[in-house]
C-alpha cells in the first residue's frame, strides 16, 4: 500500500518539492484583531498551492478557517506575512480569484434572473455583451442549469441556487476558486451531487481550488491534499497527501480501505487540534500509524 507523506508543517507540497512558482502562496500570514482585548486569529501560516491543485482545508470549529480564506481572498487585511497570487501580493480582491460562500442565497440578487446574476461579474469587467452571453450559456450548461436561465433564484431549490453561485464564479474565469463550506446548507443527496459537480469542473477546467470544509469525509473525497489546521490561533498542523485514485465516485471511493484510513487519520488530527496540539509538538501518533 502506498504510504502518504504526512506531518508537513512547513506548508510545502507534501508529495514533492515544487520547482515552479506556486499559483497561491501564503508566507508567514498572521491576523490579530485589535480592540479592548487583542485576539490572535492566525499565527504564522505558510503553505503553497500549485496551479491546478485541489486542496481542502479542515480544522476544529472556531479554528479560523473562514478568517484565513477571507485573508487569502483579499477581503480583509492581514497583520503580518504575505498572500501571493502567482508571485504578486494580494492586498485587495484580485481579478484572478473568485469566492463561493456557504450562504449562497445572500450572494445572489433575488430581483435578477439566473442569467443576469451569472452575467454580472463579466459586465463589471467590461466584457463585450456577445462574449458575456455566450459565456453565460456555457457555464450554465456546465452546472446543468441550461433550462433555468430566465428563472429567479427564489424559484430554485437550495442546491440549484448554489449551482448558480458556482456558475457565476466560473464565469469570472478565475485562476483560483476559493470555496467556503459551500455545501453545508444543503441536504446530503444534493451535497453529494455538488461534490461530484465541483470535482468534474475542476478536472475539466484546470482551475486551482482551495476548499474550506468542516466535513472530514468531504475533504478526503474531494482533495488531492488536506490541510489540517490547529485550534485558534490558526497554524498548519499537517499537510496530508490524499493518495486515492484520480477518478472518484460516491460509492466506490468511500468504500475503499484507504479512504477509511485517511478519514480516520484526519479525524484523529482534528481531535488533537481540539486538545491544543501545535506544529512544534512534532509528529503525532496518528501520523506514525499512517
Amino acid at each position: 500500500m502506498a504510504q502518504a507523506q504526512t506531518t508537513r508543517t512547513d506548508g510545502l507540497r507534501a508529495s514533492d518539492a515544487v520547482s515552479e512558482q506556486p499559483m497561491l502562496e501564503l508566507v508567514g500570514v498572521q491576523k490579530t484583531y485589535h480592540g479592548k482585548r487583542d485576539f490572535e486569529a492566525i499565527r504564522d501560516v505558510t503553505l503553497s498551492v500549485g496551479a491546478g491543485e485541489f486542496v481542502c482545508v479542515v480544522g476544529p470549529s472556531g479554528a479560523g478557517k473562514t478568517t484565513l480564506l477571507r485573508s487569502i481572498a483579499g477581503l480583509q487585511r492581514t497583520t503580518g506575512g504575505d498572500v501571493l497570487l502567482e508571485g504578486a501580493r494580494v492586498v485587495a480582491p484580485p481579478p484572478g480569484m473568485a469566492v463561493v460562500f456557504q450562504e449562497y442565497a445572500r450572494s445572489l440578487f433575488p430581483w435578477m434572473t439566473v442569467r443576469q446574476n451569472v452575467r454580472l461579474p463579466m459586465k463589471q469587467r467590461g466584457m463585450p455583451r456577445s462574449e458575456r452571453d455566450s459565456r453565460v450559456t456555457e457555464v450554465l450548461r456546465a452546472v446543468d442549469l441550461a433550462d433555468v436561465g430566465d428563472a429567479y433564484p427564489w424559484q430554485l431549490s437550495g442546491g440549484m441556487q448554489q449551482r448558480v453561485a458556482i456558475a457565476r464564479a466560473l464565469a469570472y474565469e478565475p485562476k483560483v476558486l476559493l470555496m467556503d463550506e459551500p455545501f453545508a446548507a444543503v441536504d446530503a443527496q444534493t451535497r453529494a451531487e455538488l461534490e461530484d459537480l465541483v470535482r468534474s469542473l475542476w478536472k475539466r477546467l484546470g482551475v486551482t481550488v482551495l476548499f474550506v470544509t468542516h466535513d472530514i469525509d468531504e475533504s478526503v473525497y474531494l482533495g488531492e491534499r488536506v490541510i489540517v489546521l490547529s485550534n485558534s490561533p490558526t497554524q498548519v498542523l499537517e499537510d496530508l497527501v490524499i493518495d486515492l485514485p484520480a477518478d472518484r465516485d460516491q460509492l466506490g471511493t468511500r468504500m475503499l480501505p484507504r479512504f477509511a484510513e485517511l478519514r480516520a487519520h484526519v479525524y484523529a488530527r482534528i481531535q488533537e487540534a481540539k486538545s491544543g496540539a501545535r506544529p512544534e509538538d512534532g509528529p503525532s501518533n496518528a501520523s506514525r500509524v499512517l
